[in-house]
């Protein structure tokens, strides 16, 4: 019998470029936000690009042990026909179909997530859905120590009035003469009746023209991601199939980040996951797993809430919505409050007043 040991895991070294002081912006009016008001937090950013950050997460999941198989596409659940469970995926590779078996299969598969809708999973409408675009630009400012973020999206509607939309622009340098740029809008229960990339186009062409964001010094081409909030998925462990990030809708209904909640996703349910194997019986096993959708829904079910009922607040009472971002913009405690709001940055324990003020919120607020 072995003797389980607990121990932590080596850390990813990423040697990133580090970003100070996140910036909250309108046009021609930058803003300092905060400097360091998060005692579990350290006082910067990292930037990296999606890219480099797959790949070091690979390579650090190989070394762990892990086996790596690229230019490998699942396409179908191997179910076992006595109990209705998975008991592997089927791939396809070098043209040929091939079977792996597994005692659980876990779909970190992305916000289309294959494997969910090969399980039944489809998206729930009544959460939020956004959409985003970037594009890389090589710019003279190498040296910018601010994330932007660009609060006054709008776009017409179908009557040509103006209206703001629940969503945002944001500029991040990349600390070597690349910026990374985009917008991104969130909806529920709608159509996404808006053309993304004219409206990335128009929000653009505001930016001062020696930024050089154009097509001359654009740096790859401009990529749509559809972004699934709000837990979307359900439910995220079922018959063998644990889901985790964005196949789990695991993204933020505020800010569309998804990295952060990949990730802690990716924590909970290997700890959930290593729980349930050392169970003694396939039910005790299945008890184990079974607790996995709780304990999202524990860590981030009501933060989740209160984001989709901001979405659905700016397109009910969208001039409410827009005096209440100048508000914002103008009264420093308000910024500090946005921030750490929609960043889902709030200490728990700490002693500042935002972060009692969110707390309060959230235990108030029902989970997703």
């Amino acid at each position: 019998m072995g003797q389980a040991v607990e121990r932590k895991p080596d850390p990813v070294h990423l040697d990133q470029n580090s970003r100070r002081d996140p910036r909250l912006a309108r046009p021609l009016l930058p803003t300092d936000l905060w400097r360091r008001t998060l005692a579990s937090y350290p006082d910067f950013g990292l930037v990296r690009t999606r890219r480099d950050l797959d790949q070091l997460l690979a390579r650090h999941a190989e070394a762990a042990g892990a086996r790596l198989l690229e230019g490998t596409k699942v396409i179908d659940a191997a179910l076992d026909d006595r109990t209705g469970g998975v008991r592997g995926v089927v791939v396809q590779r070098d043209g040929g179909r091939y079977l792996y078996g597994a005692r659980l299969v876990v779909a970190a598969d992305g916000a289309a997530s294959p494997m969910a809708r090969i399980m039944g999973r489809p998206q729930r409408r009544d959460r939020a859905m956004g959409v985003a675009v970037r594009r890389y630009y090589t710019t003279p400012r190498t040296s910018d120590d601010y994330l932007e973020t660009w609060l006054d999206l709008r776009a017409r509607d179908a009557h040509g009035r103006d209206r703001i939309l629940p969503g945002y622009g944001w500029i991040f340098p990349l600390g070597d003469g690349i910026w990374n740029v985009g917008i991104g809008t969130f909806t529920v229960n709608r159509k996404l009746d808006i053309d993304h990339r004219a409206l990335f186009r128009e929000w653009t062409a505001r930016l001062p023209r020696h930024w050089h964001i154009d097509d001359d010094h654009a740096d790859g081409p401009l990529r749509g991601h559809a972004l699934p909030t709000g837990l979307s998925r359900r439910p995220q462990y079922a018959r063998g199939v644990l889901l985790t990030g964005d196949a789990a809708g695991m993204i933020n209904p505020i800010t569309g980040e998804g990295i952060d909640y990949a990730l802690e996703s990716g924590r909970l349910s290997a700890e959930i996951i290593t729980q349930a194997l050392a169970r003694s019986s396939a039910r005790r096993r299945e008890q184990a797993l079974h607790a996995y959708p709780q304990a999202l829904k524990d860590a981030f079910g009501s933060y989740f809430t209160l984001g989709r009922l901001g979405v659905q607040l700016t397109y009910a009472q969208p001039r409410l919505v827009q005096s209440l971002t100048t508000q914002l913009l103008h009264r420093p405690a308000l910024r500090r409050l946005a921030l750490k709001l929609s960043a889902n940055l709030t200490d728990p324990r700490g002693k500042d007043a935002t972060d009692r003020i969110i707390s309060a919120l959230l235990k108030l607020t029902p989970a997703a």
